[in-house]
């Protein structure tokens, strides 16, 4: 206390008391300050800095930030993809690389755990890839039978991207002349909503978020759909009232699951996906504008008009008399024009004169502020500008890095695609061509690890394609004789083959060169054949 204090407190105690208070206070106020301008709190959290200090963003949970603006996050992102050609090209570009031709079954049971012998695992990798044929490449695995198995791939992916998620039914349905009941029914993603007039939390504790309903774990035990789209053109014509149908996630008599929901999760807690242009939608829009507008610039700019003044009626000559035109037809009157193209000849009235707005196009500028705007629409979609607007003119290793780094985003979501809808399926179906006799597979449901070593399986897609076949030929070759790969590895990321089914056939083609007096072609070690092994090349050439 200073000599004011002491006095103030000798007359008017309570006044000195709320003096040390107040004085108290203040030293607590700028030790919290000193406080928060630490770490973060000087940096990205700070609050007084003029940059920051009206970015007060605010804070909810997946249901507030997601859930709640999907309605229109997946009408913005249908817009940009129908009617954009660079939104349709980036989400056409990810189901070409990811999906292509599809996804191919490549049975990989555990031949040992199911102590199987050579020959037994052989007839049972032909009989489950003939037998899944039979059901995949036909139409019938389809419930609208529209679609084979490759198509419902395709088309579930590009929903999924479209629509931020995807969901497939799997009901058994029969159907004359076929084998198999299994069928796919994709339902977009508008269709899973929570029913209207219904209380949010149910009688037994479950909650319902966006059309998912979580137990009181949180965990998900059920879908509700709509019997059609909102947006169909008789939702609101009054006739049919809209209903819905809970789906549970697992039977209750045969823990078979029901639904399968394709969906690429951000944060924990969500149960809807985002569609994956959503942090690009108004940049994609903007850019749409601008193009627009500076195509219309362009188009403007090409129509040239001719301008005419003159003192007399632009009908008569300079002696009243009328002009013709070479045909003996009148020329147009003031008030018209004459056509010539894109252009014109516009009259004009006696006194009046024309002024010329020259757009300036086409803009010199358009094309750099474009590709930088690209470039940032692609980091945030992991497309590699050249890759998003297919335009490779940097060198070799340039392109070769921006194709491998869109390859890591290529093959993790084409393992999310295998795994959350592929494979699901294929057990499904599985469980239905044992059951009905047509594969064989002992004790298949006596243990889940039996179950898992029988159905395991792998899936392979497009290969990501060649940019210098020698170079990437020769670099494979390397790898296998260093035991970095394998030769079934590389044939299925050079171009997609199956490398027992490649000896097979080299074997085959072989034979028939000796039955029809062809001899084997000698090869050197670097790969050029020899028209004589006699002449130049090692002493086992012929072997190599």
């Amino acid at each position: 206390m200073n000599i004011l204090d002491k006095a103030i407190s000798a007359f008017a105690p309570k006044a000195a008391a709320n003096r040390m208070k107040a004085r108290s206070e203040i030293a607590r106020q700028q030790m919290l300050q000193e406080v928060f301008n630490q770490g973060y709190g000087d940096h990205g959290g700070s609050k007084r800095k003029k940059a920051l200090k009206a970015w007060n963003p605010g804070i909810g949970d997946a249901d507030s930030d997601i859930h709640q603006n999907l309605e229109n996050l997946r009408p913005r992102a249908r817009d940009l993809y129908m009617g954009g050609a660079l939104s349709a090209g980036a989400l056409k570009t990810m189901r070409t690389n990811i999906v292509g031709t599809g996804l191919k079954l490549k049975p990989a049971f555990d031949a040992e755990f199911l102590k199987l012998t050579d020959e037994q695992a052989n007839k049972l990798k032909q009989q489950i890839e003939r037998e899944f044929a039979l059901w995949s490449e036909s139409k019938d695995c389809d419930a609208t039978g529209m679609h084979n198995f490759v198509e419902l791939q395709q088309l579930a992916f590009l929903s999924w991207m479209m629509s931020g998620d995807v969901f497939a039914l799997l009901p058994l349905i029969k159907r004359p002349h076929t084998v198999y009941d299994l069928r796919i029914k994709l339902v977009e993603a508008d269709r899973c909503s929570t029913p209207k007039n219904s209380a949010q939390v149910l009688l037994d504790g479950n909650k319902i978020q966006s059309g998912v309903e979580v137990d009181k774990d949180g965990m998900v035990c059920a879908y509700h759909f709509s019997d059609r789209h909102p947006g169909a053109s008789n939702y609101y014509s009054g006739a049919n009232v809209m209903k819905w149908q809970r789906v549970e996630l697992f039977g209750k008599k045969t823990g078979r699951r029901n639904v399968l929901h394709l969906m690429e999760a951000e944060r924990p807690e969500q149960r809807r996906g985002v569609p994956v242009l959503a942090p690009v939608i108004e940049a994609l829009k903007q850019l749409e504008r601008y193009t627009e507008a500076e195509l219309m610039a362009a188009v403007i700019s090409g129509m040239f008009t001719v301008f005419i003044e003159s003192e007399a009626d632009p009908s008569d000559d300079i002696l009243g008399v009328p002009l013709e035109n070479p045909t003996g037809e009148p020329l147009p009157s003031s008030e018209e024009e004459i056509g010539l193209g894109n252009g014109a000849v516009q009259f004009l009235q006696p006194g009046e004169k024309a002024n010329i707005a020259n757009p300036g196009r086409p803009n010199a500028q358009f094309d750099p502020f474009v590709t930088s705007i690209l470039r940032q629409v692609g980091a945030a979609l992991e497309l590699p500008y050249e890759l998003l607007l297919k335009h490779f003119t940097a060198s070799y290793s340039a392109s070769r890095a921006a194709l491998l780094e869109a390859w890591k985003m290529f093959r993790m979501r084409r393992s999310w695609l295998a795994s959350d809808f592929c494979q699901p399926v294929y057990e499904d179906w599985f469980i239905e061509a044992v059951s009905k006799g047509r594969i064989d597979a002992p004790g298949i449901f006596d243990d889940p690890a039996i179950f898992k070593a029988y159905t395991k399986a792998e899936w392979h897609g497009p290969s990501q394609g060649l940019l210098d076949p020698v170079k990437e030929v020769n670099a494979a070759i390397l790898k296998v004789n260093n035991g970095f790969s394998s030769r079934q590895r590389e044939s299925a990321e050079l171009n997609g083959s199956e490398y027992e089914t490649n000896v097979k056939q080299l074997a085959y083609e072989q034979s028939i060169r000796q039955q029809n007096g062809i001899e084997h072609l000698a090869i050197n070690k670097n790969g050029t054949p020899i028209s004589d092994p006699s002449k130049g090349g090692d002493e086992d050439s012929e072997e190599d």
